[in-house]
């Protein structure tokens, strides 16, 4: 869709189109016309007064009209900007001639008044094209001020569609061990296996049920991804040490859901989950004030198998970016280093 095309649809479904909004229109020019009047009522009497500046309401209505529903669609634009400029002119040069006839005509047996009409001609041009050229600025603010709503609701909406697809993602590799788990663990009759199912429901129902909101506590969030390393320590190697730590006070913040899992999730697909024996995860949560910061290191295999570099789960780091990008925009600081044999994170969020 062309930028004009774009102007006019913007136009033509804005309150100045809507045929809805006239008796608003209507009641704006009623009050401008009293407005007008109570000021000049007095010096040229009420009857020659009220059909002067009715005159002039329905020239300045007339031009801002004019400039809102057909210069501004079809002309303003980055390469039809002169030509939108001329016409504005032109308008203002051919409709203040005519208004001031209409004007001189009902004053005709005041001839001072027609005299200062013609002499003050250049006074109401410019009078005319600062109206018009108000009527400009104030479209141009009030697309602005659309565009900018628009943006901020397809933000809203694209966060809301990430967040749905990120607690649908229950990684299925992690899910089917941990029930295999489970299952032998119940077949040996183990006083683990009510733990388990325990931690496993405690994350079904924080990912589908208390991830709705644009925050979560971050206590909650400590919780899930407690529950989600437990659950991990459960299927992996006795000789895999995972730990965290989390220092601060973290009752009295508020945090975007599951911003942490991708990284935990990528330290076990990319990094464990290749490892025979002696890996680790270590994670350390830190809050200061307002500020918190998360890092997370796992060790690395000397090789990485081809297949683990497919996108099995998660959102995959380009998407926690872009949901970091537009969740905290510029209050985030996103570090990756990648070494030989380790891999580390820190991601410092300004709460």
């Amino acid at each position: 869709m062309s930028k004009a095309l774009a102007l006019k649809r913007t136009w033509q479904s804005s309150s100045w189109w809507s045929h809805r909004k006239w008796i608003t229109h209507t009641l704006f020019w009623l009050l401008v016309l009293a407005t007008l009047c109570f000021f000049d009522y007095r010096i040229t009497g009420w009857p020659l007064v009220l059909y002067t500046k009715l005159i002039d309401v329905i020239f300045y209505a007339a031009i801002i009209y004019l400039n809102l529903l057909y210069l501004i669609p079809n002309f303003l634009t980055a390469k039809r900007f002169w030509i939108y400029v001329s016409l504005l002119l032109g308008s203002v040069l051919i409709l203040t001639p005519i208004k001031v006839a209409i004007q001189v005509f009902l004053f005709a047996n005041e001839p001072t008044i027609q005299s200062s009409l013609v002499e003050n001609q250049s006074y109401y041009f410019l009078s005319m094209f600062l109206i018009m050229g108000s009527s400009t600025i104030y479209s141009i603010i009030s697309e602005w001020l659309i565009h900018q709503s628009e943006k901020r609701d397809l933000q809203t909406q694209t966060m809301q569609s990430e967040l749905k697809f990120l607690r649908s993602q229950v990684n299925p590799h992690f899910l089917f061990n941990t029930l295999n788990n489970l299952y032998a663990l119940t077949l040996k009759k183990s006083d683990d296996a009510p733990e388990i199912v325990l931690k496993l429901s405690e994350i079904m129902r924080y990912m589908l049920y208390e991830c709705n909101e644009r925050t979560v506590s971050l206590s909650k969030e400590i919780t899930y991804l407690r529950n989600y390393l437990d659950l991990e320590q459960l299927r992996q190697s006795r000789d895999i040490k995972i730990d965290m730590q989390v220092i601060g006070n973290v009752s009295d913040h508020r945090i975007a859901p599951l911003i942490f899992i991708p990284f935990v999730e990528n330290s076990f697909k990319h990094g464990l989950n290749n490892q025979i024996s002696e890996g680790y995860v270590t994670i350390v949560l830190k809050v200061e004030s307002n500020k918190l910061e998360f890092m997370i290191e796992n060790s690395k295999p000397a090789t990485q198998p081809a297949q683990t570099h497919r996108r099995s789960g998660g959102i995959g780091l380009v998407n926690v970016k872009r949901r970091l990008n537009l969740i905290y925009a510029d209050r985030y600081r996103l570090k990756i280093n990648n070494e030989p044999n380790s891999y580390q994170v820190n991601l410092i969020l300004q709460l």
